[in-house]
């Protein structure tokens, strides 16, 4: 199922999960570190709830996404661009003081040229942050079994290959693609990006008391938090 039909299922995932407010949006803006009157590329910026926070800190930010039922939900406090990432030829190159991802990155097949067109309008020196599924978690096949002595562990699934899994969202299903964490910090790397920050957390004890069922979890990845720096040359 594409995102042009999804709008209702996320508003929904995104209100209902205080998680997004207070984990997911404090780690995207410890990461990208905003600063005063900047620009900043938001990709894949829904409804703009991301925007809004880092709108606060006295940047502007400008937002580009698939879903036109979620930008207009946005439009009202930044501008906005319908667009389907990878692709950022609308935007200049060396537009912007830096760009982030909040929970897209593992919905998009090609994080090659999303890395590579990110570098074009991104100024160097300029920061890109990421929060995403870490990519333990989204490979095909991988989920939590309980050993004999009832401690609950992971299995891997197929993590060295590339691949996606459907699950289930509303009455739609929505794709998560897999590619592991060195195909992702090469392809960074490659396109002229250096790491500056790392961050992985599992599930924290708010969420579990939410979802019981995670219980057992708390030492199994499940985000993951980059902070790069645009090379120079």
């Amino acid at each position: 199922m594409t995102w042009d039909r999804l709008a209702d299922w996320w508003i929904e995932e995104v209100a209902t999960d205080p998680a997004y407010d207070e984990e997911i949006a404090p780690l995207l803006l410890e990461l990208l570190e905003p600063e005063p009157k900047a620009v900043y590329l938001d990709l894949g910026c829904g409804d703009g709830r991301i925007a809004a926070r880092i709108i606060q800190q006295g940047t502007h930010v400008v937002g580009c996404d698939l879903n036109m039922d979620l930008l207009r939900l946005a439009i009202g406090g930044l501008p906005v661009v319908k667009t389907k990432l990878p692709d950022l030829s609308w935007a200049r190159s060396a537009a912007f003081a830096g760009a982030y991802l909040d929970l897209v990155l593992e919905h998009l097949e090609d994080e090659t040229s999303l890395f590579a067109d990110v570098a074009r309008v991104v100024k160097p020196g300029g920061v890109l942050a990421l929060v995403a599924n870490h990519p333990i978690w989204t490979a095909p096949q991988s989920s939590p079994i309980e050993d004999a002595e009832g401690e609950t562990l992971w299995r891997m699934g197929r993590y060295f290959g590339r691949g996606f899994s459907d699950e289930p969202a509303g009455d739609h299903t929505v794709r998560f693609y897999h590619r592991t964490l060195a195909d992702l910090l090469n392809a960074a790397s490659n396109a002229g990006w250096d790491l500056s920050k790392v961050h992985e957390s599992g599930i924290s004890e708010r969420q579990m008391r939410r979802f019981p069922e995670y219980a057992g979890q708390q030492e199994i990845p499940r985000i993951i938090g980059l902070r790069w720096l645009r090379r120079s040359s």
